[in-house]
């Protein structure tokens, strides 16, 4: 044991320790410079869509919608925004080819690039290999009777577990808000240009359409205006109906996720008026009845099909510097579809908080355009 004298030196050498604010200061800048890293990488995925991380949340819309970087963007943001840009076009094609092995069903792709930003959101130098995208997507493939399809969500993580990848449950949290965000089309931050349309009008009106005896892609575009005018709004599974009590209340319960979780919103702005899902749009033209003014589930050749099978079934597609300057033609992104209606603008239904409004061509980073199927391309060429 210690004697006094020794003690009684080792307190008082505390007691200045402690006392000498430069003595502190270095200390406190030591350990700073230890844990700053691990807290940053702790707050910006605790954070991803907090209510003060307008930033991180603006990482997510440009890297799956695009848009314009703003100039306020901090550096590191808007390298990390292109890195996510390069590795979610890898990814795509691996997605690609997985459906192309698939028999049953078609793989959620925003899903897929949903937990991958959350598992890389702050990562440094973000690359994703041809061979590492496919090892991932896999994690969401399973065989079933001897064909592949989807795997539940729950074996996707354990999958991407055993890949070497952290999937804790605030990664898992993360990337749910992130799925919502996108796919349901929540409260988003698209930095480009949107025009909005004007409010309330629930009346069907062919009387400018080509040939209502047809269904072509003049009068789609003519369509998608009168949408567009008419200020519809979003709600996901709707196809151009007006949103009544019922309606809604079976939306509610189809969809507790992407359209519960706007209820209110949805309630306050979109509720008797005519509202869809950006593929609904597309979907709620073909339907349409010209001699009723009804649009009739399922009817006139077009199947009741999502955005990304709407374009897989295409007979007629291309990448975007290919695209002629036809209204009617249709622009896609995984999970996403609108409608060119010509001058360089799209009509799209963006999502929840912004209903059907149109936007630029070129700013919102499309895949490719298609002709859509079930429609005639032989007018206005």
């Amino acid at each position: 044991m210690a004697d006094p004298a020794t003690i009684a030196m080792a307190v008082k050498a505390a007691v200045a320790l402690a006392t000498d604010k430069r003595t502190w200061k270095t200390i406190g800048v030591v350990i700073a410079s230890i844990l700053t890293p691990i807290i940053l990488i702790v707050v910006m995925i605790a954070s991803i869509l907090s209510a003060g991380s307008d930033h991180n949340k603006a990482a997510i819309d440009l890297s799956f919608n695009g848009g314009n970087i703003p100039a306020a963007m901090p550096a590191d943001y808007t390298s990390h925004i292109s890195e996510m840009n390069g590795c979610f076009t890898v990814l795509d094609k691996a997605i690609s080819e997985a459906e192309a092995r698939m028999e049953g069903g078609a793989l959620d792709n925003i899903r897929i690039k949903s937990l991958f930003y959350s598992l890389n959101f702050g990562a440094e130098n973000l690359f994703l290999s041809a061979a590492e995208a496919r090892n991932f997507v896999d994690c969401f493939v399973t065989a079933e009777d001897g064909s592949a399809v989807p795997a539940s969500l729950e074996t996707a993580y354990q999958r991407s577990f055993r890949l070497g990848f952290a999937v804790t449950s605030e990664v898992k949290a993360n990337a749910q808000k992130i799925y919502e965000r996108i796919a349901f089309g929540g409260a988003g931050l698209f930095t480009g240009e949107i025009e909005r349309g004007g409010t309330g009008s629930t009346v069907l009106d062919i009387s400018s359409f080509t040939d209502p005896s047809t269904k072509n892609n003049l009068d789609l575009a003519a369509y998608a205006e009168q949408a567009f005018e008419a200020g519809w709004g979003y709600v996901w599974g709707t196809y151009g109906d007006v949103l009544t009590d019922s309606l809604f209340s079976s939306k509610l319960e189809q969809y507790p996720d992407g359209v519960g979780n706007y209820k209110e919103f949805i309630r306050s702005n979109w509720l008797g008026g005519r509202t869809t899902d950006c593929v609904g749009l597309i979907k709620g033209y073909g339907w349409l009845d010209p001699d009723t003014m009804a649009i009739d589930y399922g009817t006139n050749g077009m199947p009741d099909i999502g955005a990304d099978s709407m374009y897989r079934n295409a007979a007629v597609s291309g990448s975007m510097n290919t695209m002629p300057d036809i209204p009617g033609l249709a622009v896609w992104k995984p999970g996403h579809i609108g409608i060119y209606v010509g001058n360089g603008k799209v009509i799209e239904a963006m999502g929840t908080k912004y209903g059907v409004v149109k936007t630029k061509l070129a700013d919102r980073s499309w895949s490719a355009w298609l002709e859509i199927p079930y429609i005639n391309y032989n007018i206005g060429e």
